[in-house]
């Protein structure tokens, strides 16, 4: 399996760099990192009294590699999950948070394994996700890559601005659903007219 390293390696590559785009709720980011997150941990990396954009702008893929190996996968506790599950809760982790754990609490509850849908990776998840990957040890990540997709597309559903994030002006899929598919095995990826069917009510 890929060391945690390796998946934070690939998901400062995945992110790209500084984008500053009014329609992302996050704000202002740079190889994935926002700049709530830097504020939040005190980053002044200027050493100018504040943390700003400017701070943002001079974060090196390295230091976004250990916010995230730190902050986004050992501290929520992604690290007690199967290993297998391990590269796509980490990149949902850094991509939206506790939903990413909210995400799978509800998908094991759904399989019979209840877990709290809290978005903390107490004993009680990870005991039902182990359950669960016990019992679907091929089809998991899978599973859980499907509801991810699901997720983007019910953000979208719900915000007009975030739409353009799961598909592009010509009605492809968008990187909210490449990336999600990133994740998934290819005979479960939707078609291109299966995802414009998904599509159609947004005009």
């Amino acid at each position: 399996m890929k060391s945690v390293d390796s998946i934070a390696t690939e998901i400062v590559a995945r992110e790209g760099g500084f984008v500053n785009d009014p329609d992302d709720p996050g704000g202002a980011t740079n190889y994935g990192v926002t700049i709530g997150t830097l504020r939040r941990l005190g980053m002044d990396l200027n050493r100018d009294g504040r943390v700003d954009l400017a701070d943002l702008r001079s974060l090196t893929r390295q230091q976004a590699a250990d916010v995230f190996k730190e902050h986004y996968f050992r501290r929520p506790g992604i690290a007690k999950l199967p290993s297998a599950l391990h590269p796509s809760v980490f990149d949902m982790y850094v991509n939206a948070g506790a939903n990413a754990v909210k995400i799978l609490q509800r998908l094991v509850t759904a399989m019979g394994f209840p877990a709290a849908d809290d978005g903390l990776i107490g004993p009680r998840t990870v005991a039902a996700v182990k359950a669960a990957h016990a019992a679907a040890p091929r089809h998991l990540v899978d599973a859980y890559g499907i509801e991810r997709r699901n997720y983007y597309y019910a953000l979208a559903d719900a915000r007009p601005a975030s739409r353009k994030f799961a598909t592009t002006r010509a009605g492809g899929k968008g990187g909210w659903i490449t990336r999600a598919e990133a994740f998934i095995a290819p005979r479960y990826h939707l078609t291109a007219s299966q995802h414009r069917e998904r599509i159609s009510a947004w005009g």
